[in-house]
């Protein structure tokens, strides 16, 4: 299994990716990165949702030199995904000390030109095709310095017409450069642009997996990160899971988990990749012989496990990309049982929410947050499914002479109201205090012709001039990147 740990990154992004909670690599990542760490052109050929960011992003931030002006050019089709990579590009920065600055079309350009001189400049840029052009002519950004230029989502940019203006861009970086391309397809116009731009590519192709689930139903909740806990208490109370898996997306949020589930009286212990193998084991087998109910695990630590019995996930954090949430979630409903999954997001989340119910082509169903009604109705119906399997298996024999007793002295009702009230579990309010988590965040799906071609029709021009000074730099006459994958 590959870790982030076998990429023998630098100190400070060795710590920014044990921060965001990253543990084991994508496909995509696990390949590409490699790749870029070593210098060499590459076409990545991957779905949306496969961590292509990160796996663009970690060698690209490593060449960075922060004492240099921009370095680092990352090209996408639409304002939404500039924002986004440069959000993600920033989180994964920010213990360099690199800066990232998104250029799109629809902003005000004198904000954006003031951006680019504040502090230093950026030494990362995200930019659509056109406003970068605008910002090339103005000469308020300057490609002399990029040592690696990405083009994301490549066959989008070229559906949206923007070859001439890519044409452009990359004759205005140096020829020594390194160069990655990411597409979702690889039609003949990629193939022609790979030809006339990279030297040589290696290709990695991560084949669309089937990320389909059955017999579990799957709900979502709406949550704020400082109510994320005291909703899991809720659901835990009202839903009393026979076994439950509590996923989080880091070691420190795994045991700040079991802690505060600890101090209010769950039983739940926490699996995760800094835990011995011997004690992951023993929490394994606890787990599966029921004495505890609650298991708190990463991703990583979760992989491979096949427990029978598992009734609930719950995913605390909500996971980096789909195929990890059908692994999640993958925990329950087995051997023909029906399960339940609950995902918590924040709002800021929801769009992530919606990229991976496309990717699974399921439909989660919004589920409210529970009131303190709720959770009370909810934990007396548990004692009531607890004691109703007491009589369905007889086992009060030695209990009925007391009974019989009680039945004298008051009604029936009354009685079993005071055995409710002593059986049923009061809701525990002991404060518990979570190190936030960062939101994950999707762009939202772009508009079919959002080209941000503003400047245009601003400036009435038809085209980016300037066809490829490097044309023919491989040296080849055809496609034939080295394949990986």
């Amino acid at each position: 299994m590959t870790t982030f740990s076998d990429f023998n990154l630098s100190k400070e992004l060795e710590k920014a990716v044990s921060n965001m909670g990253f543990e084991e690599p994508t496909p995509i990542q696990a390949q590409a990165i490699p790749i870029g760490l070593s210098g060499k052109d590459m076409i990545g050929q991957a779905q949306t949702g496969t961590g292509k960011t990160t796996a663009f992003g970690i060698p690209l931030l490593e060449k960075i030199d922060i004492n240099e002006g921009i370095q680092g050019l990352v090209l996408a089709p639409t304002r939404e995904l500039a924002v986004q990579v440069a959000e993600e590009l920033n989180r994964i920065g920010q213990v360099k000390g690199v800066r990232t600055l998104p250029i799109y079309g629809g902003q005000d350009i004198s904000r954006q030109i003031r951006a680019l001189k504040k502090d230093r400049g950026p030494h990362i840029i995200a930019a659509t095709p056109g406003r970068l052009i605008d910002h090339i002519e103005r000469k308020t950004i300057r490609l002399n310095k990029i040592k690696l230029a990405v083009l994301d989502e490549a066959d989008e940019m070229l559906n949206m017409g923007f070859i001439e203006d890519i044409e452009r861009i990359l004759s205005e970086v140096p020829e020594q450069r390194q160069t990655l391309l990411f597409s979702a397809t690889m039609p003949r116009r990629i193939q022609s642009l790979a030809e006339r731009f990279m030297t040589e590519p290696e290709m990695v192709q991560i084949k669309a997996k089937e990320l389909t689930v059955k017999n579990i139903e799957q709900h979502y909740m709406e949550v704020h990160e400082k109510q994320k806990f005291d909703v899991l208490c809720s659901l835990l109370d009202i839903q009393s899971p026979e076994l439950a898996i509590v996923f989080g997306r880091t070691k420190k949020r795994v045991d700040e988990v079991v802690e505060g589930l600890i101090k209010r009286g769950y039983s739940a212990e926490g699996i995760h990749g800094d835990v011995p193998q011997n004690k992951r084991d023993q929490v394994i087998r606890r787990f599966k012989e029921q004495t505890i109910d609650i298991m708190v695990a990463t991703d990583v630590a979760a992989r491979g496990l096949d427990i029978s019995g598992v009734s609930h996930v719950y995913n605390f954090d909500i996971p980096q990309d789909p195929e990890s949430y059908v692994h999640r979630i993958g925990r329950t409903g087995r051997a023909g049982k029906k399960g339940l999954a609950v995902t918590f997001v924040s709002p800021r989340e929801i769009d992530h929410l919606k990229l991976i119910e496309r990717v699974t082509k399921t439909k989660m169903a919004k589920m409210p947050i529970p009131t303190f009604r709720d959770v009370i109705a909810g934990s007396q119906q548990a004692t009531i499914n607890k004691m109703m399997k007491v009589i369905e298996n007889e086992e009060f024999n030695e209990y009925k002479r007391s009974a019989e007793n009680l039945l004298e002295e008051t009604d029936s009702v009354t009685l079993l109201a005071a055995a409710l009230k002593l059986l049923t579990k009061e809701p525990d309010i002991t404060p518990v205090k979570l190190t936030a988590v960062e939101p994950i965040r999707s762009r939202k799906p772009k508009p079919k012709f959002d080209r941000d071609r503003s400047r245009r029709t601003d400036r009435g021009r038809s085209g980016g001039g300037g066809r490829d000074r490097r044309r023919g730099r491989s040296g080849k006459s055809g496609f034939t990147p080295n394949s990986k994958g």
